[in-house]
């Protein structure tokens, strides 16, 4: 349940509302946690709101404690790839989504995207399409929603 008079205390807080003229923004910039599982994140203080995301500065982070780095060399790149209007602080703040690479710009072990990247950008002279499927299984009782109960449905075809 959600105490709607104390949320919106806190969503009209200075940091998700610009007064006075301020042009300042949050940038939350996001990336993968070192067990592949996880979100991590820390803000950034804009002087003005980007217009693309190569306007975004490259940041960095301690990634011995995320598991990323080794505690004798631990510095890990953030570099923005996408930016989205942050549903959080509202207003014009902003969440960047972020990959991890070395000081010397090899890409981090879990850094997974960069592979995809390299494969989608082959042959774009052929006009590629990519989709990304997502399957869901609705349980009831623990079965498949649909299913006879601890049995099995007919062939496919009709669905």
């Amino acid at each position: 349940m959600t105490d709607k008079p104390l949320l919106s205390r806190y969503l009209e807080l200075h940091a998700a509302r610009k007064t006075n003229g301020d042009e300042r923004i949050l940038a939350e910039y996001v990336w993968i946690g070192g067990s592949g599982e996880d979100l991590r994140s820390k803000t950034r203080t804009l002087s003005s709101a980007p217009k693309t995301v190569g306007d975004l500065p490259e940041w960095n982070f301690d990634g011995s404690p995320t598991g990323q780095a080794p505690g004798h060399d631990s510095g890990v790149i953030m570099q923005p790839r996408a930016i989205f209007r942050d549903p959080f602080r509202r207003g014009d703040h902003i969440l960047v989504l972020c990959d991890c690479y070395t000081p010397g710009g090899e890409a981090l072990e879990g850094n997974t995207r960069i592979i995809a990247d390299e494969i989608f950008n082959k042959g774009l002279e052929h006009e590629p399409w990519f989709g990304l499927e997502q399957e869901y299984t609705l349980l009831k009782e623990g079965w498949p929603y649909g299913w006879p109960f601890h049995g099995y449905p007919g062939p496919q075809g009709p669905y």
